[in-house]
């Protein structure tokens, strides 16, 4: 399906850049690349993370439908890459939404809510889908503060933009740590199941974090997908980045060409394209076949294929139209120059220069005079229509001018487009004569050379690289229960293109993938309530696998899954709550 046109209006209206500043320094980048190796790695990361890591609740509120707990820690990331990351964001501020009363004491269950783009601060998280999420099914919540937003956003950043793109890794970086974190003080006081969720961006930031949580987690990322490269190199996010700056900056300084772009792999380019062969190895012959044939009609064809056109032309005042079949054979062929045959032939549809046009009229009018002159040769008389009135030479004109003879395809039902289909169909052209507009002569859409030239800068394949290093899925590990993953999907979203990209199915085998009849603006505004109920269902799982009648939740994980190492177990009584 197309993408949401609303998606890119909504973005258009924003008038925010992002990576205003540059790519940030090389030094940061290469240590950024190193440390994804370590933190990709359940068994090293979960290490990096005590389980006793100092937490400090400040503050404790009772309200009439929840208890409410603030706190804060020092990000872990700050311990282990020093200087990365903003003195502001170096404390990790989450709030808590407590149940005044648990259903079941045996069934704590919690999930952390991370902030999409542009969510700052709680109110939205906590307001739309945390305290609905309590009072629907009893479920707690942690709402984590994103780095450099809200409370953590540093003093010279305009909104949600991020003036680096290595902030965006520093961001992801602290997440995933900060995630380990809070789900380790769950443990410890008592609750569980756990799970962890996000919306956009946050919806990515939930899947890497929990891919390194060494036990079951319920796992409901909405509105993402397997990669951020997309959303920075083809969607409409992609639109608001400061290229020119990203772009000088790459070529200024050769750490980037010569060290970083060495150290980064676009994941989906092979894997995908190799795919997609296998699946479609019929068909993409069979495509291939039509097209070398298709090509040789037009330059030196097959003596057995014609090109059928249908000539429509104006025979009274009052415009009538009426058409005429003609069959072009090979003796026929147009010999049309090599650009502009393959402009006709692209898989995108253009608008051709006047000395196009010029070009294809004149070889239109040569193919038509030698069919002619063969009938004639033949005893046929002049080229005749199945009706019986004679052709017409044909004639292209360019948008806006009167057309008295136009061509148009004659296309059989079901049939594959033959080469006077392709022709016509890639044609830009109008009759202002006509006195309806001639609804079948619209305006035709331009072939978009700047996005063309776009994706062949190294800049750009640069930023595909660095968002598939650092945050394609298959380069973590599967989390430890797939089957508490239920994914939700919009069809249409302009944000998070999928094409291309490896299919979360093809990543987490097991995992539950849903998608929505809209687009990514469209499904936030509207789908909130759709969300809700996929992290309910995701937690019913989770308490019938994990945690079985009459067993205590400290109990729910004690053996080690084949092929994980053994998960910590849980030893002494349950405390009754959160410390005060």
């Amino acid at each position: 399906m197309p993408p949401s046109r609303l998606d890119g209006l909504y973005r258009s209206l924003l008038l925010t850049k992002f990576f205003c500043k540059g790519w940030g320094k090389p030094e940061n980048l290469e240590r950024l690349f190193a440390f994804r190796k370590i933190i990709s790695n359940r068994a090293a990361c979960s290490q990096l993370v005590p389980r006793d890591y100092p937490v400090e609740i400040t503050k404790e509120e009772i309200h009439s439908d929840c208890k409410i707990l603030e706190g804060k820690f020092i990000s872990p990331l700050e311990i282990y890459m020093p200087g990365l990351v903003p003195d502001v964001a170096q404390n990790a501020h989450f709030q808590i939404l407590l149940p005044l009363k648990w259903n079941d004491e045996r069934y704590k269950p919690i999930c952390i809510h991370l902030a999409g783009t542009g969510d700052h601060y709680y109110w939205k998280r906590r307001n739309l889908i945390a305290k609905p999420l309590l009072k629907e099914a009893n479920l707690g919540a942690i709402i984590l503060e994103n780095p450099f937003y809200g409370l953590r956003k540093p003093k010279e950043q305009r909104a949600s933009s991020l003036q680096n793109v290595s902030d965006i890794f520093v961001m992801g970086g602290c997440l995933v740590l900060e995630s380990l974190v809070l789900l380790n003080w769950c443990e410890r006081n008592g609750y569980g199941p756990l799970g962890i969720t996000g919306l956009s961006m946050g919806g990515h930031m939930a899947s890497l974090a929990a891919t390194n949580w060494p036990k079951p987690l319920v796992l409901v990322p909405c509105l993402s997908w397997s990669t951020a490269s997309s959303v920075f190199t083809e969607g409409v996010m992609s639109h608001s980045i400061s290229w020119d700056v990203l772009e000088t900056q790459y070529f200024a300084d050769g750490n980037f060409r010569e060290r970083l772009s060495k150290m980064v792999t676009v994941v989906d380019d092979a894997f995908v394209a190799g795919k997609h062969f296998i699946q479609n190895f019929n068909q993409s012959v069979e495509e291939l076949r039509q097209d070398i044939d298709e090509t040789s009609d037009l330059v030196c064809g097959d003596p057995s294929t014609d090109v059928n056109l249908t000539v429509i032309r104006e025979t009274t005042p009052e415009h009538e139209q009426k058409k005429n079949l003609i069959h072009i054979n090979r003796s026929n062929a147009l010999n049309l120059s090599e650009p502009l045959l393959n402009k006709l032939l692209s898989n995108v549809r253009c608008e051709l220069t006047q000395e196009e046009i010029d070009e294809l009229n004149v070889k239109i009018h040569l193919a038509l005079k030698r069919h002619n002159e063969e009938l004639q040769a033949e005893g046929g008389g002049a080229a005749t229509s199945p009706s019986g009135s004679k052709t017409v030479l044909l004639e292209v004109k360019a948008e806006g001018k009167a057309v008295t003879p136009t061509v148009v395809p004659a296309i059989a039902p079901a049939a594959s487009k033959s080469v006077g289909t392709k022709i016509m169909e890639y044609i830009s052209w109008g009759s202002s004569s006509t006195a309806d507009g001639a609804a079948a002569e619209e305006k035709r859409i331009p072939i978009d050379t700047t996005k063309q030239r776009w994706w062949e800068r190294e800049a750009l394949q640069f930023m595909r690289g660095m968002m598939d290093e650092c945050t394609h899925l298959k380069n973590f590990s599967v989390p430890y229960d797939t089957s508490l993953i239920i994914a939700v999907c919009a069809k249409d979203d302009a944000y998070i293109p999928r094409d291309g990209c490896t299919s979360l199915e093809d990543i987490w085998p097991g995992a539950e993938i849903r998608y929505l009849d809209a687009g990514h603006v469209s499904a936030y505004v509207l789908h909130q309530k759709l969300f809700r109920s996929c992290i309910i269902e995701a937690f019913e799982r989770a308490k019938k696998k994990w945690v079985p009648e009459g067993e205590q939740l400290r109990k729910q994980v004690n053996g080690a899954r084949p092929g994980n190492s053994p998960s910590t177990t849980v030893e002494g009584d349950v405390p009754e709550g959160p410390p005060k």
